[in-house]
């Protein structure tokens, strides 16, 4: 009588290492891809109403909104401008402060911006503004701290809400403030003959 080999080990083996892979392609796609858009759900607009960034006057993007799929997926919320420890934040558009204080830990600054539904978030900052004055494009809200950055240097989260839902908070830029401006065409200098 021929003796049967078990050949369980061999599927089993087989199917851990399935699994494994397909959880390894599942985890690159879902970091590498930005979530489409909800169908059916329009994207809300957002005016270009801001005249300066919060900080500088055009300070590198470290990390950009990264918007989640779902309201409690995993995403980034705004996004992270370099600037130094001290650094003033400005006010992005007129506004009223609704909130400067503490959370976390880390000092936030909300204003709510006139003629809107929406309000931007700056952090970590030490407020020089208090809960319901009125701001104006550009004036100083607070100084970056030094703690409470998630960036691995120094810098300032940026974010923009409309109710309770995040929004880009670069799309508050007008083109002309996003972009470093327009090409320009420099004179020729002729070339002797």
């Amino acid at each position: 009588m021929r003796t049967r080999r078990d050949d369980r080990p061999v599927r089993t083996g087989l199917a851990l290492l399935l699994a494994l892979l397909l959880t390894l392609l599942t985890c690159t796609a879902r970091a590498s891809d930005t979530p489409p858009p909800t169908p059916g759900i329009p994207i809300p607009s957002v005016p270009a109403i801001a005249s300066t960034w919060p900080v500088g006057s055009h300070p590198l993007v470290l990390r950009g909104w990264e918007p989640p799929a779902t309201v409690y997926a995993r995403g980034h919320r705004g996004v992270d401008l370099a600037t130094p420890a001290g650094a003033q934040v400005r006010a992005v558009a007129a506004g009223r402060v609704s909130f400067a204080g503490r959370v976390a830990g880390k000092g936030v600054v909300a204003v709510e911006l006139t003629g809107t539904d929406l309000r931007t978030t700056y952090e970590p900052v030490s407020a020089t503004v208090k809960k319901g004055d009125e701001v104006t494009p550009g004036e100083v809200v607070g100084t970056v701290e030094i703690t409470g950055s998630h960036c691995a240097t120094t810098c300032v989260h940026w974010g923009l809400l409309r109710g309770e839902t995040y929004l880009n908070p670069l799309e508050l830029l007008p083109p002309w403030l996003l972009n470093r401006g327009p090409s320009r065409l420099l004179p020729v200098l002729r070339a002797p003959l």
